[in-house]
């Protein structure tokens, strides 16, 4: 079976435009992957037409030659554009096998390791997270800051424990809650974060501080908190999580599927985790094939902990011809071939690309700060 054409559409979702990639076979047999990147969708469409040629002619099962073809056949490797093109070629090229073989991806790596898969979403306040809880969701992610123009950095640990607090107390006991920080904070502002909000019982604090110095991380690790930390949605590779793994710094990792190397990377980088006893949470604020990936992922996982899941449902429902679906804040698991999802290109091109405007966070002097 020989790939013939490898094809891109971008389209608005809702958030952010989610970026698709078709690749067809001399067989009939499709597959679909996806790159979103948001702010760079049109980058990393460049990057897998660039990478396209590589492919094209050759057996579409062989997958992991083709992941080592497209990463290491270049001198330039690595870096976030060049491996979200990786990854969403590296999706659709198991999509195409789990057609092929009439089962799941998930089969293919090993069979289903749980019955479901346990999902989160997000809420912006209390309002958002009692709706979504209300709605059956066992587990709600808010933010640590309040971006706007003029951050105060004095008022981020009181509002941030004014918010857990009314939280948990709409909640109940009985749903997680987890704190995404964004990396905007310094070690010792992160340090005043977690412990301000310690005794609500978090699931996990994520991205404490920007993921660019591990010797950051290292600083709040050494603090002796309950709360778990989570980072890893800005690394890729197994390169990229070496050394994060071998230090123990964090309790969960968030490998994107999207841009840490497909399904083929993120398996193995799971895999490594596990050595460590570190869970996985998967990173997903994205479309519909990157939650169908992360899924068959979970599936096969032993170490996976909890998928983020975006509200979208307009679009995310509607450009699939058979919507994925959350009950009770689980995915039931796919039954049918490949990723289980297949999407409607009249619907995709009746949402063409939409350019988002630039948001840049500052301080109250105009300082550049983190978004």
């Amino acid at each position: 079976m020989k790939i013939t054409e490898v094809k891109t559409s971008i389209m608005h979702g809702t958030a952010r435009n989610w970026l698709f990639v078709k690749i067809l076979t001399d067989e009939g047999i499709h597959g679909w992957g996806e790159g979103t990147l948001e702010g760079q969708e049109k980058t990393v469409e460049q990057a897998i037409h660039m990478l396209a040629p590589r492919i094209v002619g050759q057996d579409a099962t062989q997958i992991e030659k083709h992941w080592q073809v497209l990463y290491r056949h270049g001198f330039w490797r690595g870096g976030v554009v060049l491996n979200s093109a990786i990854s969403a070629i590296d999706q659709a090229l198991w999509d195409i096998k789990g057609k092929a073989l009439g089962v799941p991806v998930y089969q293919l790596l090993g069979g289903a390791t749980r019955d479901r898969i346990r999902a989160y979403t997000h809420a912006s306040g209390v309002e958002d997270a009692k709706k979504y809880a209300d709605a059956g969701f066992t587990a709600i992610k808010t933010g640590g800051w309040h971006t706007n123009a003029n951050i105060d950095e004095r008022q981020v640990v009181s509002k941030l424990r004014q918010k857990i607090a009314a939280m948990r107390k709409a909640l109940g006991p009985n749903v997680d809650i987890m704190i995404d920080n964004h990396g905007r904070s310094r070690p010792a502002l992160a340090i005043r974060q977690i412990q301000a909000v310690e005794e609500f019982g978090l699931l996990f604090f994520e991205e404490a501080v920007p993921p660019d110095n591990l010797d950051s991380m290292a600083e709040v690790r050494r603090v002796p908190f309950q709360t778990d930390l989570a980072t890893g949605e800005r690394l890729f590779t197994r390169w990229g999580y070496k050394d994060l793994l071998e230090r123990q710094l964090v309790d969960v990792i968030q490998p994107d599927v999207c841009h840490c190397g497909g399904i083929s990377e993120l398996r193995r980088i799971a895999a490594a985790a596990e050595t460590y006893y570190t869970l996985v949470a998967h990173h997903n604020p994205n479309g519909p094939i990157a939650t169908a990936a992360s899924i068959q992922l979970a599936a096969a996982m032993p170490n996976f902990l909890i998928l983020e899941f975006a509200q979208t449902p307009t679009w995310h429902d509607r450009v699939q011809v058979e919507p994925l679906k959350v009950v009770n804040g689980y995915f039931e698991l796919p039954t049918k071939p490949g990723l289980g999802v297949e999407l409607d290109e009249k619907v995709i091109t009746s949402r063409p690309y939409d350019a988002r405007p630039y948001e840049g966070a500052f301080y109250a002097d105009g300082g550049v700060a983190d978004v």
